[in-house]
Order: structure tokens, then C-alpha cells, then sequence
């Protein structure tokens, strides 16, 4: 078991250790690294899982509903030469969700590096006053309970790869310095969404930002945690409101518009990467500026 990051109450010096010199651009290469990626079928999983590849990852790509991901993450394999395989999983099983992460973690070179928390759905129903119970259960499970699972699961491989230094199979890791986790929160963890009335995905994702700096003080010795809040972002999430709302939207948007997913992987592969050795416990807001009047 891994040391108290604290003792007396205060924190202990050189809980971490800097990445060895390089280049700027080298900090950010993920070759030779296995990430998993949660709600990887489509949408902002699926451009991140394309950036983290692009990098050099090898990606196991997660789906619930969404069986076209296997193909996708065939297409994934051969664009850019690296190992991608898409796993279904219910990430509001923790019991599942564990088994999965341990299965890549012995497909994938024995190994973990990186887990993006990105499965949730919104909130569909109105005012929290006359929506079902079902519902709130729904994204509450999938938004937040499943982020947390994907947590634990994965932190268990990284504490064990900080403190022996080896994969599964034993093979000395050359170039793991930390495990990263970032969960997908939202802008929405932050303000109150109008005109549509979203309690309670709001507090989940609220939940997300704040397990997530929690986590980043519990696992500071062998991984960091951060989480990324997008705004508006066109994807099939979106799909069940109406034009109007959208158009509603745009006009509290300082850039006047909606981001696309692919305007994402850049803040993801950042966290993910050694570029982001001295980051953990932050939230970074990615809205086009709709927080900010």
C-alpha cells in the first residue's frame, strides 16, 4: 500500500517527482501508452479516442449502445497504426467496470496509463419537480456513479505500477511516470443552464469536478486527476432540443456559436500527457466563453 501523502496533518515534500528533461513536443506523445476511453462510440469520445491515437496511444474504446464502435475503432487501428479495440461495458456496473479495465489492462501490454471518463447523458425531463425518479437514477449512475467506478478501477493498476515499477507480467515500465484520469464534466457543472431546466445532471457533473480534485489529493503519489468542462458542443447529446433553444444558445455564447467535438482533444491530450506533469486536481473550461458575462 502506498504511503500517506500527509502526515501531521500537513503535506509530505517530493510526493512527486518531475518528468526527466525533453522537448515541449515530446511531453505530449502518448506512443507506447494504453488509454481507455468511456463513451467512445460517437461524439466527444470518439475524437478524443482519435486524438489520444494520433498521439501514439493504443485505445480501447467503450460503448454501452453503440455497436458501430467496433467498427470504429478498427478505423482507428489502421489510420494510425496502433492497437484500438472497442469493449461494451455498463459503466453504472461497478462489478463490470472493474473486470473490463483489468481485461484491457492484459490485452493492452499489461499496462494502463490513461482513463477519460466520458459516458453521460443528459437530463431530458424538465423541471426536477415533475420528473421521474427513473431518470434522475439514470444520469446520477451513468454521469457520475460510473465515473467514480472508472476511478477505482483504475487507480488500483496505477498505485501498483508506481510502487513495483513493473506491467502485469512483470516487464520493468520504461515510460510510466503517473496515471492520468480525466472525466468529462461540464460547463454545467459550474452555472444554471437556461432555458432548459437540468437539476439533475447539473449537480452530477458538479459531483465529477469535485470527486475528481478529491481524487487528485488522494492518488498524488501515483496518478493525477483532472476533468475537462465542455460548453455547447454539437453531438448527438444534443439531438432531443429543439432548433430554438439552440439558436437561444449561440446568442449567450461570446464566439456566437457551438464548439465541435474535435475542438476538444487538444484539452484532453494535454491532461493526458506528461505536458501536464504539474496539473492535477484543475478543471478545464472549454465553453467558447459562455461562463465568463
Amino acid at each position: 500500500m502506498a504511503a500517506s501523502p500527509i502526515q501531521d496533518g500537513v503535506f509530505v515534500f517530493d510526493n512527486t517527482t518531475p518528468p526527466e528533461p525533453s522537448s515541449l513536443l515530446s511531453l505530449f506523445s502518448l506512443k507506447g501508452k494504453t488509454a481507455i476511453v468511456t463513451g467512445a462510440g460517437a461524439g466527444i469520445g470518439l475524437h478524443v479516442a482519435h486524438g489520444l491515437a494520433e498521439a501514439g496511444a493504443n485505445v480501447a474504446l467503450w460503448y454501452n449502445s453503440n455497436p458501430s464502435c467496433i467498427e470504429r475503432a478498427a478505423e482507428i487501428a489502421s489510420k494510425y497504426g496502433v492497437q484500438a479495440k472497442a469493449y461494451k461495458v455498463n459503466v453504472t456496473d461497478a462489478n463490470a467496470v472493474a473486470d473490463a479495465v483489468d481485461l484491457v489492462v492484459k490485452e493492452f501490454n499489461g499496462r494502463l496509463d490513461i482513463l477519460i471518463a466520458n459516458a453521460g447523458i443528459p437530463w431530458t425531463k424538465g423541471p426536477a419537480v415533475d420528473g421521474p425518479l427513473e431518470h434522475y437514477h439514470e444520469v446520477v449512475d451513468i454521469d457520475l456513479n460510473g465515473t467514480y467506478y472508472c476511478a477505482k478501477a483504475a487507480a488500483a493498476h496505477w498505485r501498483r505500477q508506481k510502487e513495483e515499477g513493473t506491467d502485469i507480467n512483470g516487464n520493468k515500465l520504461t515510460n510510466f511516470t503517473y496515471g492520468s484520469f480525466v472525466a468529462t464534466a461540464s460547463m454545467s457543472g459550474h452555472i444554471v443552464n437556461i432555458p432548459q431546466l437540468q437539476a439533475a445532471y447539473n449537480a452530477a457533473k458538479a459531483g465529477v469536478i469535485h470527486l475528481c480534485k478529491s481524487f487528485a489529493v488522494e492518488w498524488v503519489r501515483f496518478a493525477r486527476a483532472n476533468t475537462v468542462s465542455p460548453g455547447y458542443i454539437l453531438t448527438e447529446i444534443a439531438s432531443f432540443v429543439s432548433q430554438d433553444t439552440h439558436e437561444i444558445w449561440k446568442r449567450k455564447i461570446p464566439m456566437g456559436r457551438e464548439g465541435l467535438p474535435e475542438e476538444l482533444k487538444g484539452a484532453f491530450l494535454y491532461l493526458a500527457s506528461d505536458a501536464a506533469s504539474y496539473t492535477t486536481g484543475a478543471d478545464l473550461v472549454v465553453d467558447g466563453g459562455y461562463t465568463l458575462p
